[in-house]
């Protein structure tokens, strides 16, 4: 039986939950596509890479400034999503989604030739030492011809700053689900809701990972941008017109929650009152230096830079089985992570988060270590499918639990998005400089570098979470 029937009985009625979970599809539906809008790049990196002519360092550029911008903006703006309600600022952010993948599609019209390039065929693996800076076994002959004044590189600027603003419409997404769904869900159900968290999120990367590679194969790459555009505006009507901020609008009575919001806190939000209650406290502070350990491990390998290595190292295309098994395997093992961790953290521990956080970071240690043996005894592409894909199974597991359930459970209804903002961009922040990192270790000193170089973070996670192992959240939690 367990947390289940603990749970109070106005959260079992079946009218109440059937009007949650319509809530809930639509607001988790368009979280989806917003990672879709935001991975899209990440997965068809490669495509423009070969299209433009660049560089791992220019590719690095935007994996720096996007999670950069997106982290500062993920806390700047939770306050005002504290503020003016998750509903709103979700339709918000929204519209610059779509805008800006609009925007980012069009700059196809920047170059009027693709570059070319010279396959080395079997030589590759052998001149590799020497030219560190192939390309998926092909040598650059000619970049991309380019329109108007712009050069290669302040193309590549140009383009990554654009794409940052995108990041500033994305982190609405993060804050505005956490904000809905602090009201309708019930402390004993958050683990639960963490896992359904994590699945929206890698329902989202299996959209932008296997998806978007599928588009670029049939249709020019733009359209790996616009499309996926037109799926959040649809999305953007359904929340418009059937979404409840709050079980009041929705005609129920106001529930007790069960986490750290009190009586006073159902009344009119005041910045300053939920900006003392997140960064005053010392177990937030705790919680987001664990976030940003999870950031850098998931932006490193398993959200942003495994296409690149499959490409690279074993010759596999977006298209190959190889790749799709890899990019559903993430997903479904993820998912999977997702409701183990919550599960547990729900009915074995009872509410409490960081001692299932911990394992996560154990088992991504143990992942990492394996991914770099699989190579290092030449098992093949098998292999290092099999290791990406146990190595998310523990990332999305801690992050769900961070993500998705910590934060409402110590922000409470008040203060839940500015809980989200914490940790989510203290995530981003770390995970912005893997961008770089990744980029310049990978060309510098190769692939089998790059797997080991988190591990140091995922240890330095575990420790953090320890501190807090029989923490739980509560009304004096602060």
């Amino acid at each position: 039986m367990g947390a289940a029937l603990d749970v109070p009985a106005e959260f079992r009625q079946w009218n109440y939950r059937l009007r949650r979970g319509r809530n809930w599809m639509l607001v988790g539906l368009m979280y989806s596509f917003f990672y879709m809008t935001r991975y899209n790049f990440s997965a068809v990196a490669p495509t423009l890479q070969t299209f433009f002519g660049w560089s791992k360092s220019d590719l690095g550029l935007f994996e720096f400034i996007m999670p950069l911008i997106y982290g500062l903006a993920v806390v700047v703006n939770a306050p005002i999503a504290d503020r003016i309600g998750g509903r709103k600022a979700f339709l918000f952010g929204a519209v610059g989604v779509v805008v800006m993948n609009l925007v980012f599609g069009s700059f196809h019209l920047a170059a009027s030739q693709p570059a070319l390039w010279f396959d080395l065929g079997n030589l590759a693996p052998l001149l590799q030492p020497l030219l560190p800076n192939m390309v998926h076994g092909q040598l650059l002959l000619q970049p991309a011809q380019l329109t108007g004044d712009f050069s290669l590189r302040g193309l590549a600027w140009t383009m990554a700053l654009l794409w940052g603003v995108n990041g500033y419409f994305q982190s609405f997404g993060a804050l505005s689900i956490v904000k809905i769904n602090a009201q309708w869900f019930h402390l004993k159900e958050r683990g639960t809701f963490g896992a359904i968290f994590g699945v929206l999120i890698r329902f989202g990367l299996i959209l932008a990972f296997s998806g978007t590679p599928l588009i670029v194969a049939f249709l020019p790459w733009q359209w790996a941008f616009w499309l996926p555009a037109g799926f959040v505006f649809l999305l953007f009507m359904g929340n418009l017109l059937f979404v409840a901020e709050t079980p009041r609008d929705a005609g129920f009575d106001v529930h007790d929650t069960g986490d750290a919001s009190g009586p006073e806190e159902e009344g009119r939000v005041r910045v300053a009152d939920v900006l003392r209650k997140v960064f005053a406290s010392p177990t937030m502070w705790m919680i987001a230096v664990a976030s940003m350990m999870i950031g850098i491990v998931r932006r490193s390998v398993v959200d942003a830079w495994w296409p690149l290595y499959f490409n690279e190292v074993h010759g596999v295309g977006k298209t190959a089985i190889a790749y799709q098994v890899a990019a559903w395997g993430i997903a479904l093992l993820g998912i999977a992570g997702g409701f183990a961790f919550g599960i547990m953290s729900d009915r074995v521990y009872q509410g409490r988060r960081a001692p299932v956080v911990v394992f996560g970071f154990l088992g991504m240690m143990f992942s990492l270590g394996l991914f770099y043996l699989v190579d290092a005894v030449d098992l093949g592409v098998a292999g290092s499918v099999a290791a990406i894909v146990l190595l998310s199974f523990f990332v999305n597991g801690a992050h769900g639990i961070i993500g998705g359930a910590a934060s409402m459970d110590f922000g409470g209804k008040k203060a839940a998005a500015t809980a989200a903002g914490l940790f989510d961009g203290m995530q981003y922040l770390a995970a912005s400089f893997t961008g770089l990192a990744v980029g310049w270790i990978s060309t510098n000193y190769g692939w089998q570098y790059w797997k080991l170089w988190p591990i140091p973070f995922a240890l330095v996670g575990a420790a953090v979470m320890a501190r807090l192992w029989n923490v739980k959240p509560g009304r004096r939690s602060h």
